[in-house]
């Protein structure tokens, strides 16, 4: 992974079942389980700044995801470099697969997606959501952070 921009998909792992507020959003019940959060990083620094920030434990509260981070582990991330914004086609298909729960609301309200956070309780598998979303798809993980 590189300074480039492109689109990427946060891979979290819960353990616990709790209840937290996300910033203005509203109340989250967090379930142990998986959630996929949809995002893009097109500014400076690209996916590589922006997935870096979101594996760091100490920081700013400044996106819904950062208040369901203190409750989960990133246990993947997956990516394309692709200029184009994928984003929303992404949390489209993601939306459509059947093991997926949108959190409505969640991470997108600078747009008309229905959600840019998921709820599964398996594990989501990677060659699944690849062969449904155009583009190659690439897998990182935050021990890869020098």
């Amino acid at each position: 992974m590189d300074s480039t921009p492109g689109t990427y998909a946060l891979i979290l792992q819960s353990d616990i079942n709790t209840r937290t507020q996300i910033g203005r959003w509203g109340r989250l019940d967090v379930r142990a389980g998986y959630y996929v959060y949809i995002g893009s990083a097109f500014g400076p620094g690209g996916v590589l700044a922006r997935v870096s920030r979101h594996c760091r434990d100490a920081k700013s509260k400044h996106w819904h995801i950062d208040y369901l981070r203190e409750f989960t582990s990133l246990t993947s991330v997956w990516y394309s470099l692709s200029p184009k914004r994928l984003e929303h086609t992404w949390a489209k298909t993601m939306a459509g697969m059947k093991q997926m729960t949108p959190i409505e609301g969640f991470g997108c309200s600078d747009c008309k997606c229905e959600a840019h956070l998921f709820f599964t309780t398996k594990e989501p598998g990677l060659a699944t959501f690849a062969r449904n979303v155009d583009g190659p798809i690439k897998s990182w993980s935050c021990e890869s952070i020098d």
